[in-house]
């Protein structure tokens, strides 16, 4: 969501006669897009901002600007930390930046927006999406969960839905555009509901899936007590929606989930996962994990693990709990697990994950995937990254293939997060 947010600043600063800089040095402004669902990213700000400080002192015409979730959650006293900020936007005002950039210019620092607008959701703003072949699809903003660790509803509002209309629209654009893939973005997709005629989430899924039958279709996120099985079908059906759900679970204890108000029990998700495989056999499944979330005993951090043996997830998003002011844990629970509890019941899940990751992709050597090639490989420029459909990442000889092209890999090897191979006609 905050890259397909950046896209969109970009686009509405490019239609007021902005233009992209070629680096830092070069740049007048410089605006930071910011997530604040762990505390670790907002760390990430704070030492970003002191590197602009100096930049700041040898360019003093440079604006530095904060957008996204962190100023909408922490406003004004921002300034006070960081006075090398000129401006602050959140999420629903990015259509204002143009004019706090403006104002910021004249003079009259320390500019701010952060009104929550129920009706914003950027429709007829075309994201800027150059140089790639893969493309985020908003479909709905804010969240009216409330769970008990997360700042999201405080950040981004309450739900609203884009047009149906409007999102196949995009859809119709980007398959003529010669884009291969696009993922539909939402807090929680599950609850996109077309504020015209009521379609639900299954029903745009298999709409933009015929809408685009050449491209690849994913999505995330969904909440795991509003997945149906009207979604899990329409994935069944449509052969270019990739076989591939992120299903955040947080724990996996029953009593863990009630603390954190999830809406569901542990059984109920091991429900929608035997439901989830019984319709879609070799689909993949990746979720979100905590540990040592308030309250958490050794048996809950204990049945978290038995829950990843059983469901072998290919991969997992591992944190340890961090409090989130304002929110429901950190204004009635106390944060009573010690931090060097935390880490090591946190490295337990990762070295677990690490191991089951490891195992499932062992079983895929020798087996021919079909991969969209992505782009060239980190590792070599002799060799492209691609992924599944199943959402696994495959690194093989470059060849005469080139980014964009779908094509059928022989697995060679594997590690615990990247498969390797050879296109199936090098064999």
């Amino acid at each position: 969501m905050n890259q397909a947010d950046s896209a969109i600043i970009a686009t509405l600063l490019k239609n007021e006669g902005f233009s992209p800089a070629a680096s830092e040095e070069e740049a007048g402004i410089i605006m930071l897009n910011t997530c604040a669902v762990r505390e670790n990213a907002v760390e990430r700000i704070a030492n970003y901002l002191q590197h602009l400080k100096g930049m700041k002192r040898r360019n003093p015409g440079l604006l530095v600007g904060l957008a996204g979730c962190v100023p909408q959650y922490r406003r004004e006293e921002l300034f006070a930390e960081y006075p090398v900020l000129d401006f602050l936007a959140g999420p629903d005002t990015y259509r204002d930046l143009p004019a706090l950039i403006a104002e910021a210019a004249s003079g009259c620092r320390r500019v701010s927006r952060f009104d929550f607008n129920p009706s914003e959701t950027y429709d007829g703003v075309e994201p800027s999406r150059e140089g790639s072949i893969s493309a985020f699809v908003p479909v709905m903003r804010g969240c009216n969960n409330r769970c008990a660790f997360c700042v999201v509803p405080f950040t981004r509002g309450r739900e609203r839905s884009h047009p149906f209309g409007s999102i196949l629209r995009e859809v119709r654009s980007l398959a003529g555009s010669g884009f291969r893939e696009i993922t539909l973005l939402g807090q929680n997709v599950n609850s996109y509901h077309d504020p015209e005629t009521g379609m639900d989430f299954s029903g745009l899924l298999d709409a933009v899936s015929r809408e685009a039958p050449g491209m690849r279709i994913r999505f995330t996120t969904s909440h795991p007590k509003d997945i149906s099985s009207s979604l899990v079908e329409a994935m069944a059906s449509r052969p270019n929606i990739c076989r591939h759900i992120h299903l955040p679970v947080q724990s996996g204890s029953s009593r863990m989930l009630q603390r954190m108000n999830r809406g569901h029990s542990i059984e109920a998700y091991r429900e929608k996962i035997g439901m989830i495989r019984e319709l879609i056999p070799g689909i993949s499944l990746s979720t979100d994990l905590i540990a040592g979330f308030c309250g958490e005993s050794g048996e809950d951090h204990q049945q978290t693990l038995e829950l990843m043996h059983a469901v072998r997830f290919d991969s997992a998003f591992m944190f340890y709990y961090s409090p989130r002011p304002g929110t429901l844990a950190a204004r009635t629970m106390q944060d009573d697990v010690p931090e060097e509890v935390k880490k090591r019941r946190l490295q337990e899940i990762i070295d677990l994950q690490n191991t089951i990751s490891a195992g499932l992709f062992r079983e895929a050597v020798g087996s021919v995937v079909e991969v969209l090639a992505e782009s060239v490989s980190r590792r070599s420029e002799e060799q492209l990254m691609g992924r599944t459909g199943t959402n696994r990442v495959v690194v093989f000889d470059r060849g005469r293939h080139r980014p964009g092209d779908l094509l059928r890999v022989m697995i060679t090897g594997a590690t615990s997060a990247t498969l390797s191979g050879r296109a199936e006609e090098d064999c």
